[in-house]
């Protein structure tokens, strides 16, 4: 595929690195002529030296047939208007990196859909999806590019005492707003239908909206269980995220930063967390607020060093779980003899996300459940396609195929049998690897 890279600095250059490994074009953009001269010389691709808000420059890059535009530079402004008029210029999809939580912030005004980007990504988001992730359910997938981060897909086990065993899928009685995705028994996985009976030590996925699939977890999880105590180091902009994810009834969250501004502004935004003013690499700091009585220690300050310094002396203290942000790639074989259980890479978070929209045709995005046996895709209706010409319940869709969520003008919800889908809808697909090609003739595209 042919691809624009926007900004050459330490995050635009490794995903135009990883890129050239995986094969593909790649044409980087960057205003600093001392840097493209570097990129020039280090990695196998196309430079062009000007600013990624002119539209020479997007011109000279050869945007106007790119299959994908990633606007990475230093400055959220000047991503945004970049891959806006890149994605004006005939880029197929454009993604615009940025930091401040204001532009993904629907409530007050949606960036994403003004500027025509098909999706707004932030790393410390994503990272703080990662660890939210590890903290809720190891099996979960939170999944930041279907439905702009609206959608969850948790997996979880049914116990003995869960009140669901044994009765039928459709006898449920769950809330409209959440799916069972997918069963897996005995080392087999297949797509959930009505009829599946559930059973002690089976694993299913739940989809649904954040806080939805939260809602309904004790129903198939027996007896109601403790809060979590967790306890998160920094109070920057991947801390923040992680705290807001855990807005739940099932977690008792502490956050400890050493400014004073941030923790007043963490305070006033997240009710629902305790600020704790102190420096959180400290043994005795951490001992005088009890964080060995936590569950989990997740450790999100400014650099790896201090992450990895905080992560040692909570473990040392009697901290069950142990998660760090770690970004340097020759520190992942040294974490986990620190006695770090999850360490998570920005790098490799973005790089999921990124491969995940390198599809053709109306694939939007594309992850994977089980190892790869079924596969979830964000995928475009367009005009005319046998999609759209009957309502779910009477489609001919193949029996492994689940049609989980419909996104309608930025509205994200879980369809009924009675729903019809129109051009310009974005729906979010489960389907098993053996019927991909029968459910893309659906959507007239075919498997890349």
């Amino acid at each position: 595929m042919r691809i624009v890279v926007l900004g050459a600095g330490t995050v635009g250059t490794w995903i135009a690195d990883l890129l050239c490994r995986k094969r593909h074009s790649v044409t980087v953009v960057d205003c600093d002529p001392l840097t493209t001269k570097r990129v020039n010389t280090e990695l196998d691709v196309r430079v062009v030296t000007g600013s990624a808000a002119e539209s020479s420059v997007l011109f000279q890059s050869d945007v106007l047939g790119a299959d994908l535009c990633l606007a990475v530079t230093g400055v959220d402004e000047v991503n945004l208007v970049a891959a806006s008029m890149a994605k004006a210029m005939g880029a197929r999809r454009t993604i615009a990196r940025v930091y401040g939580r204001v532009f993904r912030d629907m409530s007050t005004f949606d960036y994403q859909r003004h500027f025509n980007i098909d999706r707004l990504l932030s790393l410390e988001h994503l990272s703080a999806l990662e660890l939210a992730r590890g903290i809720r359910s190891p099996g979960s997938l939170a999944v930041e590019n279907l439905a702009g981060g609206q959608l969850e897909v948790q997996e979880l086990t049914i116990p003995a005492n869960a009140p669901v065993v044994g009765k039928k899928v459709r006898d449920l009685k769950l809330r409209k707003d959440v799916r069972i995705g997918s069963f897996s028994r005995d080392d087999k996985m297949w797509i959930a239908s009505a009829d599946d009976v559930i059973c002690k030590g089976d694993s299913l996925t739940l989809i649904g909206r954040r806080g939805d699939v939260d809602a309904i977890r004790d129903k198939f999880q027996g007896e109601p269980t403790p809060p979590k105590g967790v306890v998160i180091a920094g109070g920057g902009e991947t801390g923040y995220h992680l705290a807001q994810c855990l807005a739940s009834v099932k977690y008792r969250v502490m956050l400890m930063d050493s400014s004073h501004e941030r923790c007043e502004l963490i305070a006033k935004n997240l009710s629902h967390v305790t600020v704790v003013e102190a420096d959180a690499t400290q043994k005795q700091v951490l001992e005088e607020e009890r964080v060995g009585s936590a569950d989990t220690f997740s450790a999100c300050l400014g650099d790896d060093q201090s992450n990895i310094m905080a992560g040692v002396e909570a473990r040392e203290i009697g901290v069950k779980q142990i998660m760090a942000i770690v970004s340097r790639p020759d520190y992942a074989t040294v974490v986990g003899k620190l006695g770090i259980d999850v360490a998570v890479s920005p790098r490799n978070v973005m790089a999921r996300q990124i491969l995940g929209f390198l599809n053709s045709g109306p694939v939007i995005s594309h992850t994977s459940l089980a190892e790869g046996r079924i596969g979830v895709y964000e995928i475009e209706v367009i005009e005319g396609v046998p999609i759209t010409e009957h309502d779910l319940a009477s489609l001919q869709l193949p029996p492994q195929c689940l049609i989980a969520a419909v996104i309608r003008e930025q509205y994200v919800r879980v369809p009924g049998a009675d729903d019809r889908l129109n051009p310009g809808d974005t729906v979010i697909v489960l389907v098993e690897d053996s019927c991909v090609d029968a459910m893309f003739s659906m959507f007239g595209a075919k498997l890349r």
